[in-house]
């Protein structure tokens, strides 16, 4: 997808259509597409968890495809979701959600 048009596509989000508002997903879709194309700012100005988002998703496809390979077992998604890290960064996700949200009413 060329990112000279994404600004202009429609609104696909269920949430922002009824409401208006953005979901705490609202600008991934947007800041993935910059982000491939190396456009890091607009990446961050989209969604600021685009990027880290999109590397654990590529990390986690590459560490799953090695260990498919290998024939060893996949990576355990309960491990990951349960590691200190992760619940971080899911609960920075919320508090900048809540904020966007509530600056959005």
């Amino acid at each position: 997808m060329d990112p000279a048009g994404i600004e202009d596509g429609p609104i696909i989000c269920p949430f922002r259509l009824l409401t208006g508002l953005p979901c705490p997903g609202c600008g991934l879709t947007r800041s993935w597409v910059y982000g491939v194309h190396g456009q890091w700012g607009d990446s961050f100005a989209s969604h600021p968890f685009g990027l880290p988002l999109l590397v654990a998703v590529l990390v986690l496809a590459v560490v799953a495809v090695t260990r498919r390979v290998r024939r060893d077992p996949p990576p355990s998604i309960d491990r990951i979701v349960g590691h200190p890290v992760t619940k971080i960064v899911i609960g920075a996700w919320l508090v900048f959600s809540a904020v966007r949200l509530a600056l959005a009413l």
